[in-house]
């Protein structure tokens, strides 16, 4: 991993999931020194749910991975890094299949049981031979930490990531973890990156993917980095049932609503990490949309915002330049009115109803700037849509780690 991050959030201490058994191994994808292939294995029963890119270019464990949910049911995750295995054509499908194959025959379960995910560099083949030493290194590695999963799963991260959450099913305490890693070409959509959430919960797979289609919507697809969407974005969610609950089926049972906003908060502080590790990111950035006329319409002009590299710029340099954040609105293609738009950079308001505020002193807004957490507030002034996205300034560090990603 590269230099850390100054939006660096220390990785948490996050409990066991019964049924979940961690390992990781070196199966050298690069020519690094360090453990790039992780392999967990789930006990018999494990429900799983999961959302995958919507770029038409994914990966073959994309494929895979959709082709497998339908199954609802996971034995073990295989995550690659430093290959994304992208654009490989049927020697990349050949490389997931082969591993599926191998992980299969070795838990003694179906091939349609085992998820596989990749992440890297695009367009080069995953090595099977590769794949498959470092799998038989991983069956026989002593068991990890969520750390070490986060560190594996990483390429150009600065931190590792993590996040955990608890909720009360009846008498039962559920625990709910997640690890991710993304930082560069992260947007909407869903946002590029690799998400993996672990609960000891008995969930039934429709009710789970549910939950996590919900929550994504929110959460997951709510951020930018640079507005590119990767071929291999996936979040996998995976309810082992050991805590002991009654089985969770719909929302209308008992404890459901709690678990629904334990795993949604998880989301959400799994993908504002991924932001404050945004390539080269100084800042982390909160655009808040009111007013307008849909949820949907206000989360569209919240990316177009997000997404701005005026804007973004403008973010980086401390300077507070709100004609951007017009211009972008303006840009959406949503519904807008120009006579009607309100802006606010922190608490300070910049604009209403169109125009300057009487006596608007910059002085408060370019403090505001000079933070690491800057909220920008947009009022649209047209109906009662509202959404949140999150996203980072645009610094040279961001040109500089992408010009040298393949050296």
């Amino acid at each position: 991993m590269s230099s850390t991050s100054p939006l660096l959030v220390p990785f948490p201490e996050m409990p066991e999931i019964a049924g979940v058994t961690k390992r990781v191994a070196k199966a050298r994808y690069k020519e690094w020194d360090r453990c790039d292939l992780t392999y967990v294995e789930l006990d018999a029963g494990t429900a799983v749910a999961g959302v995958t890119t919507r770029n038409v270019c994914c990966s073959s464990e994309v494929e895979l991975c959709r082709e497998n949910l339908k199954g609802g049911k996971a034995r073990a995750l295989v995550v690659n890094a430093g290959n994304s295995n992208a654009f490989t054509g049927y020697r990349g499908r050949e490389a997931v299949e082969a591993i599926t194959k191998q992980v299969a025959q070795h838990l003694g379960c179906n091939e349609s049981e085992i998820f596989v995910s990749s992440t890297g560099v695009i367009g080069v083949p995953l090595p099977k031979d590769k794949a498959e030493a470092g799998l038989r290194a991983a069956f026989e590695a002593p068991t990890c930490s969520w750390k070490d999963i986060a560190d594996t799963i990483g390429t150009t991260d600065t931190f590792a990531k993590g996040a955990k959450a608890s909720a009360m099913i009846g008498d039962r305490r559920v625990e709910i973890v997640g690890v991710i890693k993304g930082s560069g070409m992260i947007a909407p959509d869903m946002a590029t990156m690799l998400g993996y959430i672990f609960t000891d919960a008995a969930v039934e797979p429709a009710f789970l993917q549910q939950m996590l289609s919900n929550a994504n919507l929110a959460t997951f697809s709510c951020i930018t980095v640079d507005s590119d969407t990767s071929t291999s974005d996936t979040v996998l969610a995976f309810a082992t049932g050991k805590a002991g609950n009654q089985m969770l089926a719909s929302i209308d049972d008992a404890g459901a609503d709690a678990f629904a906003s334990a795993l949604h908060d998880v989301c959400r502080q799994l993908a504002h990490l991924v932001v404050r590790d945004g390539e080269g990111a100084q800042k982390f950035v909160e655009i808040n949309i009111e007013g307008a006329v849909s949820d949907d319409s206000a989360r569209r002009i919240g990316l177009a915002v997000a997404n701005s590299p005026l804007v973004k710029t403008a973010i980086a340099g401390e300077d507070a330049n709100w004609g951007r954040v017009v211009m972008a609105v303006g840009k959406a293609g949503e519904p807008a009115d120009r006579d009607r738009l309100s802006i606010s950079f922190g608490s300070t308001q910049v604009a209403k109803n169109g125009l300057p505020v009487d006596g608007y002193d910059e002085a408060p807004v370019a403090a505001h700037l000079k933070g690491q957490e800057i909220t920008i507030g947009v009022d649209i002034g047209l109906g009662s849509g509202r959404a949140t996205v999150w996203t980072c300034d645009l610094t040279h560090g961001y040109i500089s780690i992408n010009a040298d990603y393949r050296s």
